[in-house]
């Protein structure tokens, strides 16, 4: 996803000043983009409720959580601070399902890639996608 009216309009110390909230809000947008564009491309015939069920299994909570614990040993340092400060931010809002550790992981993977996504950092960004695919396929074998 790229739209040139977004393009350089945050350099990385900005979007370091910025709640890490506020990048798990973008961050959140742009993984469930991918997900749904992910399942589209390799599921065109199927109905939008199957691909809806098909999606929650990405973006859950529980899910998210797994995804980036698999995953952190391979991020850089950068990314490191960001997912940690993303995953300690004082949320108003509580999990409806699941624990409030897998909450604030998927809340530090959601301000990572909105970090990534941001600072159009797209290689790391489509590794990381990559890698969450990977681990998926891996767990339906």
């Amino acid at each position: 996803m790229e739209f040139e009216l977004l393009e350089n309009k945050f350099t990385k110390d900005q979007c370091r000043q910025l709640n890490p909230l506020v990048l798990a809000y973008v961050g959140d947008a742009v993984y469930e983009m991918f997900v749904r564009i992910y399942l589209v491309s390799e599921n065109n015939d199927m109905s939008a409720h199957k691909l809806h069920v098909n999606a929650i299994s990405y973006v859950k909570a529980q899910a998210q959580s797994n995804f980036i614990l698999a995953i952190v040993d391979s991020l850089n340092e950068e990314e490191q601070w960001i997912f940690k400060r993303g995953r300690n931010a004082k949320s108003p809002t509580s999990p409806k399902n699941g624990d409030i550790i897998e909450y604030r992981n998927a809340t530090g993977l959601e301000a990572l890639i909105g970090y990534l996504y941001l600072t159009e950092q797209m290689d790391r960004l489509n590794y990381m996608f990559k890698e969450i695919v990977d681990l998926k396929h891996k767990q339906k074998s």
